[in-house]
């Protein structure tokens, strides 16, 4: 299979290692994108070996920047980008799907039976309203909002160490300028996504 094999490779070159039948999962998570894809809008990208460079590779290019979290949330998931990948790469740790948009949020909870992806929980709610019972180690967002809003709606989530983490393009330094007092950018780094051109930065945010 093509989608199988581009995956591989992508993966290898990233220099990561997955848990057994990870990369049958990233598939069959890719396949239910593009079923779903059709009738819900989750993605504006239709070919799958485009999903498997903007989507698969470019949620796994941050594993290795995650450190030891043990509790993440991934805020406006969407179709479960960067969540799902994450979760699916990392089984030891809990990840929270947190999207308002009940069609998305429906998907997700599918993906989650079909996947058997028993580390991950789903809540269709708006970032700012999610009040959890526990505190994560780290909110992930992918093209979310502006670093600033970010930080308005996630930044409560977090355990009193706990990081935001920005998965961008071109490197925000406008965005890095307004950030609201009393947090600052802590780490920027560059990723570099197989098969993309174009750039990528993970922005690090800690509360000081």
């Amino acid at each position: 299979m093509a989608i199988a094999a581009q995956l591989r490779r992508g993966i290898a070159e990233l220099g990561i290692k997955l848990p057994t039948e990870a990369e049958t999962r990233l598939c069959v998570y890719l396949t239910l994108i593009a079923k779903w894809n059709r009738i819900y809008n989750l993605t504006a990208v239709r070919a799958e070996s485009l999903m498997v460079v903007q989507h698969l590779l470019d949620s796994l290019a941050v594993i290795p920047h995650l450190g030891d979290v043990a509790m993440l949330a991934d805020i406006g998931s969407g179709a479960g980008l960067p969540g799902i990948p994450l979760a699916i790469a990392r089984p030891e740790m809990t990840v929270a799907l947190i999207e308002s948009n009940q069609k998305k949020a429906s998907f997700l909870q599918q993906a989650k039976i079909e996947l058997k992806l028993d580390n991950v929980s789903i809540h269709c709610v708006r970032a700012e309203d999610f009040r959890p019972d526990d505190l994560f180690n780290a909110a992930v967002s992918r093209a979310f909002s502006e670093l600033a809003g970010f930080v308005r709606v996630a930044g409560h989530l977090l355990a009193p160490d706990g990081r935001l983490l920005a998965m961008k393009g071109v490197h925000p330094q406008a965005e890095i300028a307004q950030l609201p007092v009393g947090w600052q950018v802590m780490q920027s780094i560059a990723l570099a996504v197989p098969e993309l051109d174009a750039q990528r930065h993970l922005i690090v945010i800690k509360k000081t």
